[in-house]
């Protein structure tokens, strides 16, 4: 079977295929590394995004501390490429969750979690006391999200007592995301709800150093909000992770802060009406849960899924639709995803591109990995 190498050119690749320009990228990474090294603010990025060692190193080799992932399965992928720090920001339930973390911990100590009930404490004290082992935690606090996390204050406070007095554990942090604010589009708005949720982060990190708990690392923010965040006293560290690639859904919200270096590729395989072009990059190549994916360069035309294996494009405008599009059967069309990361995740690989040269092709490792 052909397969495109390093060297080939773009037109070499079959479609869909998930394309990455370098430049852009490269850009993006060393953006956003400059605007936190001044701020004196730590960048764990999120590697849900990526779920690719490749990258996440190429993010370490940046400025990077570490990573964050989301599930157990990220971290194994990740630690495997050889990401050590890294702190996996959903709560571990569950028998076979546990003992796939044991199993990392024996070979990777740097691995931290994060906590928000004394059930899930007692559990995974009891599965690294089992395995002579000790487990680096945060406590995640909900900050306004109202998805996980204890509640700030004396329910946090009590918690640290609770696992304060565990053998197998070590509070070392707290973790708050404010995720339900990343795409707010007034940036005031975003900034000024934003400071109510740090205050509310660093105000409980405060009360917990007061009763005696040696909190190091206070991690929050996204790309929609991280900057917000770093400038804010007592955050030490953010999470940001769509910034690498950027979608349409943060690009509307943020502007031309980052630019969009990734597209899925696409072909016109059909042109049935004067007025209606399809590709072949439908629902198995473009996540649609954040609106839909924009053809690249064609501002005047729109993207309608059109089953697993098929997409529109049309005028966006109802008043050229009278018109004959521009597009012939063959021609190529780059779709800026909406969703970055659950678009990533229809995907194996990565093509990574300079001046229409492909230049590396990265395997996307976790992709899948929802354990």
């Amino acid at each position: 079977m052909y397969q495109p190498g390093v060297g080939d050119a773009l037109d070499a690749l079959d479609t869909p295929a998930m394309i990455v320009d370098l430049t852009l990228m490269d850009d993006n990474i060393g953006r956003l590394m400059e605007r936190f090294r001044v701020r004196n603010v730590r960048v764990r990025p999120h590697l849900k995004t990526v779920k690719s060692p490749e990258l996440a190193l190429r993010l370490l080799a940046a400025g990077a501390v570490g990573g964050c992932v989301a599930k157990v399965s990220e971290a194994e992928v990740m630690a495997e490429g050889g990401i050590e720090d890294l702190l996996i920001t959903t709560e571990i339930v569950g028998r076979p969750k546990l003992a796939r973390l044991v199993d990392l911990l024996r070979k990777h100590s740097l691995i931290k979690v994060v906590v928000d009930s004394v059930e899930g404490a007692r559990a995974l004290d009891a599965a690294v006391g089992a395995a002579n082992l000790e487990a680096k935690v945060l406590l995640d606090l909900n900050v306004g999200q109202d998805r996980c996390g204890v509640t700030p204050g004396e329910e946090a406070l009590e918690l640290a007592r609770q696992i304060g007095e565990m053998e197998h554990l070590q509070l070392i942090g707290v973790q708050g995301y404010e995720g339900h604010l990343q795409h707010i589009h007034d940036p005031q708005e975003r900034q000024r709800r934003c400071q109510q949720a740090m205050q509310t982060l660093t105000g409980t990190a405060e009360q917990l150093r007061t009763a005696g708990f040696p909190i190091q690392i206070v991690t929050t923010g996204g790309t929609g909000t991280a900057e917000f965040c770093a400038d804010f006293d007592g955050i030490t560290e953010v999470q940001p992770g769509s910034f690498v690639f950027m979608d349409t859904d943060y690009r509307n919200a943020l502007g031309g802060v980052y630019s969009n270096a990734l597209t899925v590729l696409a072909t016109v395989i059909s042109r049935p009406t004067p007025n209606r072009a399809i590709i072949d990059a439908g629902l198995k190549s473009l996540s649609i849960d954040s609106g839909m994916a924009e053809p690249k360069g064609w501002e005047q035309l729109a993207y309608q899924p059109k089953g697993d294996e098929h997409g529109a494009l049309v005028w966006r405008d109802e008043a050229d639709a009278d018109q004959e599009l521009p597009l012939r059967i063959g021609d190529r069309v780059e779709m800026i995803p909406s969703h970055i990361d659950t678009t990533i995740n229809l995907h194996d690989t990565y093509y990574a591109y300079r001046d229409g040269r492909i230049e590396a092709i990265w395997p996307i490792s976790a992709r899948g990995k929802v354990q």
